[in-house]
């Protein structure tokens, strides 16, 4: 039998923390269900509403197993849809800041339960890095309705109507909680990003995780926040190859700023989600 060396050991008990970690936001165990949410206005909505009152007098909910695993899951009931592929880019994105030292702050602006931010935490702790903090930016309460005057991108988005993509933010820092990952280097910033995000007391960022499905949430994060990005850090940002609104957003920041930092796609099911890296 081949001896393990200490450093061996360790490495591979961070490892197995880790996977064990993602496998538990996702639910990505063998016939892990995943719960049923129709949005508003869907013809599915009224049985679905008569059936899952019903169902919930006995202690029961509607779910199905899900049908993949590498792209985002809508109906997961795990703390994050993105699925296993995005939370690697957020892994790979993060052990580099910590290897190059990159200075900053990581944050997700657009949570939902959590998961995402529970995994960058995670990672911090398991590898001894006490000084960053990672902040949680959502409103806590579903996407705005579109101010199409303002945001014509916006134009007949209909993640306002999709009331299951709301988690509360008792809900969220219970999530933390419960996997041992909350205290004071987690901070919450609640209420809508063109509220929140101006005035928010972070002065350097490495990582900036955008998850805020429209043209306006996208573009409030990007015009906030990248401005603190340090040389280095990495600007992933979940929807743009599926949602146009995001697409248009991202584009139009990089042109107006000049950005020509190479866009780098995560390989998954929807190939939707992007990376780059700040070079200055």
């Amino acid at each position: 039998m081949q001896e393990v060396s200490a450093p061996q050991q360790k490495q591979q008990s961070e490892t197995m923390y880790i996977d064990l970690l993602k496998k538990c936001v996702t639910r990505s165990f063998e016939n892990s269900l995943g719960e049923i949410h129709p949005f508003k206005g869907s013809r599915k909505r009224l049985p679905y509403n008569a059936v899952s009152v019903a169902l919930s007098r006995v202690g029961l909910t509607l779910a199905r197993l899900p049908s993949h695993k590498d792209g985002p899951d809508t109906t997961t009931q795990g703390e994050t849809m993105v699925g296993m592929a995005r939370l690697q880019n957020v892994q790979d994105c993060t052990l580099e800041i910590i290897r190059q030292r990159i200075p900053g702050d990581l944050i997700e602006a657009g949570v939902w339960r959590g998961g995402v931010t529970i995994l960058m935490k995670g990672i911090l702790e398991v590898y001894g890095d006490t000084e960053r903090t990672v902040w949680v930016a959502d409103s806590f309460g579903g996407l705005p309705k579109p101010d199409e005057e303002r945001y014509p991108a916006d134009a007949g988005d209909s993640f306002w109507t999709q009331d299951w993509m709301i988690a509360s933010l008792e809900e969220v820092m219970a999530h933390f909680a419960q996997y041992g990952l909350l205290d004071d280097r987690v901070r919450f910033l609640k209420g809508w990003f063109r509220d929140t995000l101006p005035d928010a007391p972070i002065e350097k960022l490495s990582l900036l995780r955008i998850d805020g499905d429209m043209y306006e949430s996208t573009k409030d994060a990007l015009s906030n926040l990248y401005r603190k990005l340090s040389p280095g850090g990495f600007v992933i940002v979940d929807d743009y190859g599926t949602v146009p609104g995001c697409k248009a957003a991202v584009d139009d920041y990089r042109r107006e700023h000049e950005i020509r930092d190479e866009i780098i796609f995560v390989r998954d099911a929807q190939m939707g989600c992007i990376h780059w890296r700040k070079t200055k």
